[in-house]
């Protein structure tokens, strides 16, 4: 047995008798999902061990893509291997915009029903003119992923937040943006830190949101509209400053159906079961 899959399996071990709860009147009551970035320094050192360790937290979903080192072919074979599914997988703004077939190709190979665009290029603050091209691409990606039988959406990362008319620029993506073929994943997180209310903001656009990324962020810490803060920033859902049951309460209503927990802290062994064990345990 790895390192890597002794240690998660000692930390999961201590929140057993917690993250075997899942009574009635539970907020969360859906798979758990995990999304494959809070793993990059460990997929280089043993794909398989890894998705070993990721299996033994109870993961069945994953937010991913393509894995270096192995065929999307073998992957899927691996994923199945272990009943997880792998729901979504991410995109580069640019490829994407420029062709989507390679996309496509790779969401068919992993079996994955969504795309994710998670950063949209600019320079400086993030403004009207950058916007207006991403809805023009958002558009005609979202389009030609349909057509393939393929959901896209756009992950918001903090930035978007400018203000714009009676709103501000994210407003402006999700207004002109077609519903038909471009929808929503919410980052906790990036949508805390700018100062934005994840369950008033998911209750805003009822419609629009489809995933969700599972992130808190460390009380006291000050946020702005850049789209990045110190890793050591993201902690343990239910120990930061973020409303996480009113923000789980709110997904729920809306129809989100799949959660993919990101923790790009430094401590994600040992927070991840602490995350799991707290979403479970809240109650309505």
């Amino acid at each position: 047995m790895n390192k890597l899959l002794k240690t998660c399996l000692f930390a999961a071990a201590a929140f057993t008798s917690q993250t075997d709860l899942l009574a009635q009147g539970n907020v969360y009551t859906n798979p758990i999902g995990l999304q494959a970035y809070t793993f990059r320094g460990s997929w280089d050192k043993g794909i398989e061990a890894t998705l070993d360790t990721i299996k033994s937290l109870g993961v069945t979903e994953m937010e991913g893509g393509p894995i270096k080192g192995m065929t999307n072919e073998e992957l899927r074979k691996q994923l199945d291997k272990r009943g997880i599914k792998m729901v979504s997988i991410g995109a580069d703004y640019n490829k994407l915009a420029e062709s989507s077939a390679q996309t496509i190709a790779d969401a068919k190979a992993l079996g994955a029903k969504y795309v994710m665009v998670a950063w949209i290029p600019h320079k400086g603050k993030f403004d009207l003119e950058t916007a207006k091209k991403a809805v023009a691409d958002f558009n005609k990606a979202g389009k030609e992923l349909k057509e393939a039988g393929i959901e896209l959406t756009y992950h918001n990362h903090g930035y978007e937040f400018e203000p714009h008319e009676d709103g501000t620029l994210f407003d402006y993506l999700v207004k002109n943006t077609n519903p038909e073929y471009v929808n929503f994943e919410m980052d906790v997180l990036w949508t805390a830190f700018p100062g934005q209310d994840p369950a008033k903001l998911l209750m805003k656009y009822p419609t629009r949101w489809k995933l969700m990324h599972l992130k808190d962020l460390k009380k006291g810490v000050v946020g702005n509209l850049s789209g990045g803060t110190p890793t050591t920033n993201d902690v343990a859902l239910g120990t930061g400053s973020i409303d996480i049951p009113a923000t789980l309460k709110a997904a729920k209503k809306v129809g989100i159906k799949h959660y993919f927990i990101e923790d790009e802290s430094p401590s994600y062994l040992k927070q991840i079961p602490q995350t799991i064990a707290y979403i479970k345990g809240i109650k309505e």
